[in-house]
């Protein structure tokens, strides 16, 4: 028969209150068992052997044990082991146990297992009604390939949680962690931050947020309150409100305020959204994006509905030279995907370009890392100082980050204003330009070419109007204002004196003056 301490029972609810629950039964298999009398309120009971107890659904196991029925509680020493509904096992080397409040009190080597992961910890309190744990004294959960430790931490064996406080750290083959506050799922291997915490990968990228989640199963991972992600490889900083990671996929969604600075392009994204794929070096940037292109004196600015970002080489064959190849014994290296320049970006409706010197609108925009080269589709518009160009295409070529010259194809137009409501015009099929220190120095005009300037003296009083055809035409510029016009071929024109005609009169066809439309301030892009 087995043997049977009661104990006295609490004030708890009916609902709540068993036999089972206020019960110690003492089963089978004791080899040594011995009832002392202290007094009249005091008995003990001592086990030995191979003892082995009973309280509801909880089992313990121990080498002895003394279980006091005035204090309601049991001690019990050597391998001990308590099964708390199969939720948990649990193991130590010395057990202090409150029978009516079915509190566990162990030390000494002290272990917890709940099928997905062990703690380890000197200490632990843990109470057997809510299936809570508590160590104070440090404590290690080893999670597979997974281990987290911290001074103090809070399991609660039913949800699998683990709440990890002061001095936590996390160990991954791929990942470590540091924070003050951690819950962690031992069940899902899912992280969430809760405070202050760095991360940083295998790769050596970092992480800093504030709030959040990282599953380590599955690699999908959600940071919040202004994370920051900097990466070294890359050489990409990257910070916004919210950003969602998956590392399976490789691939992350940064909303709110978003701030993306490559160090290496010397340039900065700024937008609302922005998408990456890491696998294949993919950007899209949407809810007005804004790209800085950094320069010491003039850096450019490019904002659009749509900004995106991608590898150079994959627009291209494997036959291109833009792929180069080179092999090292029977490996072949790709190393134009190490190439900084290896790089676009194209722009999608809506575009505006801010520098000090030159400013620029079109629908959409090509830009190559490799040549340096902005192309600017669908009436596009170039302004540079009082100068303004029009076309159906045009190519703006930089050398060192400044405009160096410019290539418009179809419907080519060069206005150059020189007084209010009075404005030189080149109008031919195509042309030419080239820059001087940002500012156009000149202009060749080729194919059906025609003109209207106003010829001025030297005390820049106007004296005439000149109104030519010629097939080419150079024009000439000083002090930002056209200084000279010259034919290249047969020309015919007329010399009109100034009080012939009026300016709004001298107009070639398709004459627009769009400065309305000009970008003013780097600061307009951001609204």
């Amino acid at each position: 028969m087995p043997i049977t301490f009661w104990a006295q029972p609490l004030p708890v609810p009916a609902s709540q209150a068993t036999d089972s629950m206020l019960t110690v039964e003492i089963l089978e298999g004791v080899r040594k068992l011995e009832i002392r009398k202290l007094n009249d309120s005091t008995t003990l009971q001592i086990l030995a052997g191979n003892v082995k107890l009973k309280q509801g659904t909880s089992r313990f196991w121990c080498d002895s044990c003394v279980i006091n029925n005035n204090t309601k509680t049991f001690e019990a020493w050597g391998h001990v082991r308590i099964n708390d509904a199969d939720t948990a096992n649990l193991y130590a080397s010395h057990l202090r146990y409150l029978i009516d409040k079915r509190m566990a009190y162990m030390d000494g080597g002290v272990r917890l297992n709940d099928g997905k992961g062990e703690l380890t910890t000197p200490d632990l309190e843990y109470d057997m009604t809510s299936n809570i744990g508590v160590y104070k004294h440090g404590g290690r959960v080893v999670n597979k390939k997974t281990v987290l430790t911290s001074r103090e931490g809070y399991y609660y064996a039913d949800l699998k949680d683990v709440y990890f406080k002061k001095n936590v750290e996390l160990r991954d083959p791929n990942y470590y962690l540091k924070t003050d506050s951690l819950l962690y799922n031992t069940e899902q291997g899912l992280a969430r931050f809760i405070a202050e915490t760095f991360i940083k990968d295998s790769s050596g990228r970092t992480i800093e947020t504030k709030e959040g989640y990282y599953n380590l199963t599955t690699g999908k991972a959600e940071f919040g309150r202004r994370p920051i992600i900097r990466d070294p490889k890359s050489k990409l900083f990257i910070t916004a409100d919210f950003i969602e990671r998956n590392d399976s996929l490789q691939i992350s969604h940064a909303r709110g305020n978003v701030i993306i600075r490559d160090s290496i392009n010397n340039n900065t994204i700024i937008a609302g959204d922005v998408y990456k794929d890491d696998k294949r070096e993919i950007m899209l940037a949407t809810n007005k994006p804004l790209m800085i292109i950094k320069q010491d004196a003039d850096s450019v600015y490019v904002t659009a509905d749509t900004l995106f970002s991608a590898r150079l080489s994959d627009l291209y064959s494997k036959k291109d030279t833009v792929v180069k190849e080179k092999v090292k014994g029977t490996q072949v290296i790709n190393t134009a995907n190490k190439d900084s320049t290896n790089r676009y970006f194209e722009a999608y409706r809506n575009v505006r370009i801010f520098s000090d010197s030159l400013q620029a609108i079109s629908d959409s925009l090509f830009y190559s890392f490799k040549d340096s080269v902005f192309r600017l589709f669908q009436n596009p518009v170039i302004w540079s100082k009082e100068s303004q160009i029009t076309g159906d295409t045009v190519y703006l070529f930089t050398k060192n980050k400044k405009a160096d010259k410019i290539k418009v194809f179809e419907n080519s137009f060069l206005i150059n204003k020189t007084a209010p409501g009075i404005f030189n015009q080149i109008k031919s099929s195509r042309m030419v330009g080239y820059f001087r220190d940002g500012n156009i120095d000149s202009v060749r005009a080729a194919g059906f070419a025609e003109c209207i300037y106003y010829i001025q003296d030297e005390d820049s009083a106007f004296t005439g109007i000149n109104e030519s055809k010629s097939d080419i035409l150079d024009i000439y510029f000083g002090n930002q204002t056209l200084q000279k016009v010259v034919f290249r071929s047969e020309v015919t024109g007329t010399v009109w004196p100034m009080r012939m005609k009026k300016p709004d009169e001298m107009r070639l066809p398709n004459f627009q003056w769009l400065e309305a439309r000009r970008p003013k301030t780097k600061y307009e892009l951001f609204e």
